[in-house]
């Protein structure tokens, strides 16, 4: 075990596989940013499969017990499944993988659990099309994803987790209609406070909704208590409704920053590696893999890096001045 210089422990690591993405989510790739003329990562600048899995084998002698493929959105990375089939062989590796759900067919997502994929996490906005169309800005509909989800369901990619980005301005209106629709689903609704990740999404504080409020707002119509966190370091404060029939997670990265318990370290596609989700700049570990590094090397590398980890940006986020270029949501996953 590695520990930052606040005690942390690294634990986690989120590995982005691509940064390309079919959706143009106006909080994480606005379509005034993101458009035909961007110029993504060549397959060449992204890490191979096996790089990735060379890399995890050895941050798993740090620590590393969970792993989470993220991208832009992952299944987008062709033969995909190559990958999870690899990182599955590497013993008591939890691995899951988050996606906006639009290519979960259901030939894909048996093939992701017979790769040896656990669990996935989908994004979904809003139940309202004409919403969450204006959210994915791509005219993809809701029962496609709900299909999706679905699909996954019946694959064993379970339990499923729901993320849902809250805008005030946009899908105030969903949260209570969402919670119920999840309620007895078997699934578990996580309601994500909007973030100022990246300097493309045009984030204001005003269009945060607190996390204190969504439960307010649940509560009044289906009532909840708080119920204690699966482990430490766990993101989401977890509520269950009172009449037994699920439960919801709240992820307050504004409201209520969870620094402390961070316990996550953060891969991109091109091979950098990220020591916080609000960083301006990462750490450069593609060469290392491509230039003969020996596996010593490598690790004694990410341990320092690790160890003289000192970022807590959303405790300390009233008080920070503006970063310099900071790391777009789509490029470090999320």
């Amino acid at each position: 075990m590695v520990l930052d210089k606040f005690s942390r422990p690294l634990k986690d690591l989120r590995i982005s596989v691509t940064d390309r993405c079919n959706f143009r989510c106006v909080y994480c790739m606005p379509k005034e940013v993101f458009g035909s003329d961007y110029n993504y990562l060549s397959r060449s600048e992204m890490l191979s499969y096996e790089e990735i899995v060379r890399f995890v084998r050895l941050l798993v002698n740090l620590g590393i017990t969970k792993v989470r493929i993220t991208g832009g959105d992952p299944l987008l990375r062709k033969d995909i499944e190559y990958l999870i089939k690899m990182l599955a062989l590497i013993p008591g590796l939890d691995l899951t993988l988050t996606t906006n759900g639009s290519l979960l067919t259901q030939d894909k997502c048996l093939a992701l659990r017979e790769a040896g994929l656990q669990r996935i996490t989908v994004s979904l906005d809003s139940l309202n099309n004409d919403t969450f169309a204006s959210l994915n800005d791509v005219e993809f509909s809701v029962d496609e994803v709900i299909n999706g989800i679905n699909n996954a369901a019946s694959a064993g990619l379970s339990p499923i987790k729901i993320n849902m980005v809250v805008m005030r301005s946009v899908n105030l209106a969903s949260i209570v209609p969402m919670a119920k629709h999840f309620r007895e689903s078997g699934h578990i609704l996580r309601f994500i406070e909007y973030m100022d990740v990246g300097d493309s999404n045009g984030w204001r504080l005003d269009e945060v909704v607190p996390s204190s409020e969504i439960v307010e707002l649940i509560g009044a119509q289906l009532p909840l208590e708080p119920i204690a966190p699966n482990y430490v370091g766990e993101v989401a404060n977890r509520w269950k409704y009172t009449d037994g029939s699920g439960e919801i997670g709240l992820i307050s990265s504004v409201s209520q920053p969870f620094c402390g318990d961070c316990s996550r370290l953060r891969l991109s596609a091109r091979g950098e590696l990220f020591t916080c989700l609000f960083a301006s700049s990462g750490y450069d570990v593609r060469s290392l893999l491509r230039n003969n590094a020996s596996d010593e090397k490598i690790v004694d590398v990410v341990s320092s890096l690790w160890k003289n980890r000192d970022d807590r940006y959303s405790e300390l986020r009233s008080k920070q001045s503006h970063r310099v270029s900071p790391v777009e949501m789509s490029y470090i996953g999320g």
